[in-house]
């Protein structure tokens, strides 16, 4: 297996829907602010990778016309994915794997304002049983944390506190659409926004895009650019059944197989999950074998899907978060984190270390 590192990591996550860009206005400042990281250009990347859904944005080749950020010419290798840019990301760390690139540039956008997005997701679900009772994503997320506060497996107090940290961790996360101190009893004042959830338990609308670089270790940017590369030691995705009625909505099995294809979580000191929904943290917590702050993982400290959540970018946003603190040095061992579908049906999770 060759080692391939996280070099560069760019987001936006637009706070306001009037005026926001579109695709290709988001991601070329995001390509500028990778050249500066990285110092290199267009001609330094090997393979590109886009993830994005015409079929959900209701834009017919908006894959293709993003393209004209990165520029037609000259010709480049390029693909797709109908998932999260974190899916990109892996079917591009395939690619220096099999040694037909040597570097990799991955990107993500979405515009989640271009329509009623909780309904919109009802598309992801099964045409021929679901769909057309149009079950909306809260709702579905509301009958999940209903079934684990029924069965004690948390409470209401447990989903504040998620909620609550989230917010008070985005204090300091520049794209952040939510944030501010915030207690458990300011969460609990709040009225119930789909029972038994409040309108905190749930992440925001959120237009954005992200971008990053991967690269195999022998092909990395100048120290001075990337002084501490965060290598990827493990990294792999999973699913479950789409069928809501086939599998336990309390538990994600996909995501405990994703972390055991990892080589487990051990070691780990930060984790950046993506849980659109404050229950969904607690089942994944338990599913990836993470605890918390008391055993010395922080989980979410960019405050995680629930201070932004930018469809098709927030599961790559998540590794780039997870990226960033071996770069900075607050961590030796990261965990980024990716769902997509409905209650956590499909989970990616990538494992990054310092380089020794």
């Amino acid at each position: 297996m060759r080692d391939v590192a996280v070099v560069g990591f760019a987001q936006r996550q637009m706070r306001e829907f009037d005026g926001s860009p579109n695709c290709i206005e988001l991601l070329v400042p995001i390509l500028q602010e990778l050249w500066e990281q990285t110092g290199w250009t267009k001609e330094d990347i090997g393979f590109w990778c886009s993830g994005s859904s015409d079929y959900l944005a209701g834009r017919s080749f908006s894959f293709v016309t993003a393209i004209d950020a990165l520029g037609a010419v000259p010709p480049i290798s390029e693909s797709h994915v109908e998932m999260d840019g974190a899916w990109a990301l892996y079917e591009a760390w395939l690619k220096i794997q099999t040694g037909e690139a040597d570097t990799a540039l991955v990107y993500g956008f979405g515009k989640s304002s271009a329509s009623t997005l909780r309904r919109t997701l009802a598309l992801q679900l099964d045409p021929y049983t679901l769909t057309p009772l149009w079950p909306d994503t809260v709702s579905i997320a509301g009958l999940q944390a209903r079934l684990g506060l029924e069965q004690g497996l948390w409470d209401e107090k447990a989903m504040a506190e998620v909620a609550a940290r989230s917010r008070s961790n985005a204090t300091t996360n520049e794209y952040a659409v939510r944030r501010g101190e915030t207690s458990i009893d300011d969460v609990l004042a709040q009225e119930m926004f789909a029972d038994p959830l409040r309108r905190w338990d749930c992440a925001p609308i959120t237009d954005g895009a992200a971008a990053m670089v991967i690269a195999a270790t022998d092909r990395l940017p100048d120290a001075d650019k990337v002084a501490r590369p965060a290598v990827i030691s493990g990294i792999a995705h999973s699913i479950d059944s789409p069928s809501l009625g086939l599998r336990d909505l309390v538990r994600s099995p996909s995501a405990a197989a994703a972390a055991e294809a990892v080589g487990g979580t051990d070691g780990v000191q930060v984790a950046e999950l993506h849980a659109p929904f404050s229950h969904q943290e607690l089942i994944l917590r338990t599913e990836l074998g993470l605890g918390g702050s008391e055993d010395g993982v922080a989980i979410n400290p960019s405050g995680g899907a629930l201070a932004a959540n930018p469809m098709f970018s927030a599961g790559l946003i998540r590794i780039g978060e997870a990226a960033r603190r071996i770069w900075s040095g607050e961590a030796d061992k990261t965990l980024g984190h990716a769902t997509s579908g409905a209650a956590l049906q499909q989970n990616l999770v990538c494992v990054m270390e310092a380089k020794a």
